[in-house]
């Protein structure tokens, strides 16, 4: 029976390209002189640490790393923005969280679109991806295309095509 799944992975290379080439161009760029800003990817935890001296600097460091995700092909709805924490003296922190694996929540509207659709397939939760199975191609890739139209708040990779 053919399947494939659908799954949520940012590939750690790349994303340590995209955060590196952000560094650099926040190093280089004139408002930064003198600035004590810092960008760190913590590749264990999936998480970016971000510490600077005031919000016009936080905003301009966030729109960097988005700049540099979108340049890298990979999607910015990865990152979860968390709040902003002031740490010693005069610096705020900020920890950005990378999404990966579809969350519960979310596999669960995608199930619901699968079966509301009316396709002849069957969607299941299978930890942290979805398995679609059916019994011709036609209606699998009709099940890709139907969620590559909604928006689940997390990039959707479509893989393992089998037949």
């Amino acid at each position: 029976m053919p399947t494939f799944d659908i799954v949520s992975k940012i590939d750690g290379q790349t994303l340590d390209n995209a955060i590196n080439t952000a560094k650099k161009e926040i190093l280089n760029r004139y408002d930064f002189n003198d600035s004590k800003s810092t960008i760190d990817l913590d590749k264990k935890t999936n998480e970016v640490t971000i510490v600077t001296e005031n919000d016009m600097r936080l905003k301009a460091i966030q729109d960097s790393i988005i700049s540099r995700m979108v340049k890298q092909h990979l999607d910015p709805k990865a990152l979860d923005f968390g709040k902003e924490q002031y740490a010693s003296g005069n610096m705020i922190r900020k920890e950005i969280k990378i999404k990966e694996g579809v969350d519960k929540e979310v596999a669960k509207k995608i199930v619901k679109k699968i079966k509301d659709s009316g396709l002849k397939v069957q969607a299941s939760i299978m930890d942290d991806q979805v398995r679609v199975q059916g019994k011709k191609i036609d209606d699998l890739q009709a099940v890709i295309s139907l969620c590559r139209a909604d928006d689940f708040g997390q990039p959707l990779q479509y893989i393992n095509m089998r037949d």
